[in-house]
C-alpha cells in the first residue's frame, strides 16, 4: 500500500491517520501528489483546494483537514487485528511474568513460553488496540482468532486502518461472547454496498454496546451499520457533524435501542432529531454540546412528540435561552423524569427583568426549571427531594407575582400565559403577594400612607388562630408609632410586640452557595446507575451541577427606633406579622 496507493487507501504517518481522497498533479508543482484527509482536521493546511482550484472534497467540514504529500514518503507499515493483540498482549505478559527458583529470576525458554503466552491471551476480556494501524483480521501465517483470544468481551477497534467495515464483521465473527464494541475515529468507505455486511447478523447478533463516534458517516450510515446488530441497546454517534437526522430505515433499533449519543454534532432543534420518535424502548437521550436553541425552527411548526419510554434527556452545552424551550419539554417529552440543562444561556441570566447577582442566576435557574417542571425528579445530576420541589415552586410562583406587579392589571393574562403551571401553583400555595407599584401624585394624601397587613397570632385555650387587621398609616410614621397602631389593633401592649414585614422575596440559605460542578466521571457514574429516574430512593442523594440548596423567604424584622416606616418597607402596601416577644 506504501508504494502504489489509491484513492481510498488509509495510511498513517509518524502516527497521524489519514485518507487518499486525490492522486496526480497539483498547479505550479512538478511530479505527482497523494491529497489526503487527516484524521485530525487540525493537522493539514487546507480543505482540498488549493490556490482556487478544488482538487478534492473532504468529509471533515474544517477548513484545515487536507494536505499534499508526495507518494515516496515512507508511510508506517499496516497490521492485521491478530499481529497487533499479539504485540500489545503478548509483550505486556512477558515484562510482567516472572518464575522465580530460590530467589533466583529464571527465564521460560522454548513451547513453554509460547504455551504460557497463548493460554494468557486465550483468557483477554477487555481488548484495546486502537490507534495500533490495523487494516486488516490476518497476515499471512496467523492462527484463528477464535483460538487466540476467543473470550474478549469488550473490544475496541477505534482509529485504526480499516477501509470496510466488512473487516470488522470478519473478526467479530469469532468472537462468540462480544458485548462490546467501539469502532471510533475510523473512516469506513463504500457502506452501502460492503459486502461484508450483507449477513453480518449472526456475527453481531451478541453485542449490546455500540460507539460510532468521530467516523463522519452520514446518519443513513450509522443506521446501516447499527442495524446488523440485532441486540443493540446503547448506540453512541457523537461528533459527526449530524446536522439533520432523516427518516431512515431502522430494523430492530426501534424495539431494542435503550440510549443514544448524539452529543458534539451540530443540530439547533429539537425538530433535528424528531425521526428518533420511532425508537419506542428509547430511554436516555443525550445532546450535549450542539447549537440547540428552540424545539422548532418555525414557531407555527407542531412540536415533535417523544414515546412515553424516554425519560433522560442532556441538552447542556447547547444554546438554549428562552423559557419556552422549557416549557415545551413535557409536550415533547410528556415521560421526561430526568434532565441536564447546565451550562446553557438560560442558566446565565434566568430572570433579566429582575436579575440577581453572582452565582445566584444559577440557583435561580435551577428553582425555575424545577418550578416548571411538575413531572421532574432529577436536575443536572441531582436529586429532587419534597423539600426541594416545594421551595423551587413556592420561589418561582414568588417570582411570577413580581412580574404580575410589573404590569397593569389589564395585562396580567399576557404573564400569565408565559407560566403555564400558575393556575397549578397557586391552587397548590395560594396566590402570590402582588405589590403593584401605583403612580400616584406625591402632592396627594394617598401618595403618603402605606396600607398595612397586619396578621397576628392568638394563643386561645384550644389552638392558635391568625387574626388579620388591615390600616393606612403614614410613611412618617417611625416604628415606635406603628407598634403603637398594632397594639391598639390587637389589644396588646406594644413594647411586647415583634414586626416581621414579609417581603415575599426569596433568598439562599447560608452555607448552602457552594457550587459543585460536573465532572465527566460524574456523569459516567449517573449513566451506569440510569440517571435515577425510576429509584425510589430519590430524596437520599446529593446535590451536584448546578443545584445551589435551600432558599428560604426573605423577612425583614422592623426594630424599634425613630426610622420612618416609608424607609422600612417597599412601595405602598406591606404585609407584617406580629408576634409577641
Amino acid at each position: 500500500m506504501g508504494l502504489n496507493p489509491k484513492v481510498g487507501d488509509r495510511l498513517s504517518y509518524d502516527g497521524a491517520v489519514c485518507t487518499v481522497r486525490y492522486i496526480g498533479e497539483v498547479s505550479g508543482t512538478s511530479g505527482t501528489w497523494l491529497g489526503v484527509e487527516w484524521d485530525d482536521p487540525g493537522r493539514g493546511k487546507h480543505d482540498g483546494s488549493h490556490k482556487g482550484i478544488r482538487y478534492f472534497t473532504c468529509r471533515s467540514k474544517s477548513p484545515t483537514a487536507a494536505s499534499f504529500v508526495r507518494p515516496t514518503r515512507p508511510a508506517e507499515k499496516p497490521q492485521s487485528f491478530v499481529n497487533a493483540v499479539t504485540e500489545k498482549y503478548a509483550s505486556e505478559l512477558e515484562k510482567t511474568t516472572v518464575i522465580k527458583f530460590s530467589n533466583k529470576v529464571a527465564e521460560e525458554v522454548g513451547f513453554d513460553k509460547i504455551h504460557r503466552k497463548q493460554a494468557q491471551l486465550a483468557e483477554l476480556k477487555v481488548v484495546i488496540v486502537d490507534g495500533a494501524r490495523i487494516a486488516y483480521a490476518y497476515s499471512e501465517g496467523d492462527n484463528p482468532i477464535s483460538q487466540i483470544c476467543p473470550k474478549i468481551v469488550e473490544l475496541d477497534l477505534s482509529r485504526n486502518l480499516f477501509q470496510r467495515v466488512g473487516t470488522v464483521v470478519a473478526i467479530c465473527s469469532e468472537l462468540p461472547v462480544l458485548r462490546s464494541l467501539r469502532l471510533n475515529g475510523n473512516r469506513f468507505r463504500d457502506i452501502s454496498t460492503d459486502e461484508g455486511l450483507e449477513n453480518a447478523q449472526s456475527s453481531l447478533k451478541e453485542v449490546k454496546d455500540l460507539a460510532l463516534e468521530e467516523t463522519l458517516m452520514s446518519w443513513e450510515e450509522i443506521c446501516h451499520i447499527a442495524t446488523k446488530f440485532q441486540s443493540l441497546s446503547t448506540l453512541s454517534a457523537s461528533a459527526n457533524q449530524l446536522s439533520y437526522l432523516p427518516e431512515t430505515p431502522l430494523g430492530t433499533l426501534a424495539s431494542t435501542l435503550v440510549s443514544l449519543d448524539l452529543e458534539f454534532n451540530n443540530f439547533t432543534t429539537i425538530a433535528d432529531v424528531a425521526s428518533l420518535a420511532r425508537l419506542t424502548t428509547l430511554r436516555h437521550l443525550h445532546l450535549k454540546g450542539n447549537t440547540i436553541s428552540t424545539i422548532t425552527q418555525d414557531p407555527s411548526q407542531n412540536l415533535p412528540v417523544f414515546p412515553t419510554n424516554l425519560k433522560y434527556l442532556d441538552v447542556s452545552y447547547n444554546q438554549v435561552s428562552s423559557w419556552a424551550f422549557v416549557d415545551a419539554l413535557p409536550t415533547c417529552f410528556p415521560g421526561l423524569t430526568s434532565l441536564r440543562i447546565s451550562h446553557n444561556p438560560i442558566y446565565d441570566n434566568p430572570d433579566p427583568e429582575f436579575s440577581t447577582q453572582s452565582k445566584a442566576t444559577t440557583e435561580e435557574a435551577y428553582m425555575f426549571t424545577v418550578g416548571r417542571l411538575a413531572n421532574l425528579k432529577s436536575l443536572n445530576f441531582g436529586t429532587i427531594s419534597n423539600t426541594d420541589r416545594q421551595d423551587a415552586e413556592m420561589f418561582y410562583l414568588a417570582r411570577i407575582g413580581k412580574h404580575l406587579a410589573a404590569v397593569p392589571e389589564g395585562k396580567e393574562a399576557e404573564v400569565i400565559k408565559q407560566h403555564r403551571r400558575y393556575a397549578e401553583l397557586c391552587e397548590l400555595y395560594g396566590p402570590p403577594v402582588i405589590n403593584r407599584r401605583k403612580e400616584i401624585n406625591p402632592a396627594f394624601l394617598e401618595a403618603r400612607l402605606v396600607t398595612v397587613h397586619f396578621a397576628f397570632s392568638s394563643a386561645g385555650e384550644e389552638d392558635v388562630k391568625i387574626v388579620e387587621r388591615t390600616t393606612k398609616i403614614p410613611k412618617s410614621f417611625d416604628i415606635y408609632a406603628v407598634k403603637g397602631i398594632a397594639g391598639k389593633l390587637f389589644g396588646t401592649r406594644p413594647l411586647g410586640l415583634r414586626l416581621i414585614w414579609e417581603t415575599g422575596e426569596w433568598d439562599p440559605v447560608a452555607g448552602f452557595d457552594d457550587e459543585v460542578e460536573d465532572t465527566s466521571d460524574e456523569e459516567e457514574e449517573e449513566e451506569k446507575r440510569g440517571e435515577v429516574e425510576d429509584t425510589e430512593d430519590l430524596g437520599e442523594r446529593s446535590q451536584p451541577d448546578g443545584k445551589m440548596g435551600k432558599w428560604v423567604k426573605r423577612e425583614v424584622e422592623l426594630q424599634d427606633g425613630p426610622r420612618q416606616l416609608g424607609f422600612c418597607v417597599d412601595g405602598l402596601e406591606a404585609r407584617i406579622r406580629v408576634e409577641l416577644r
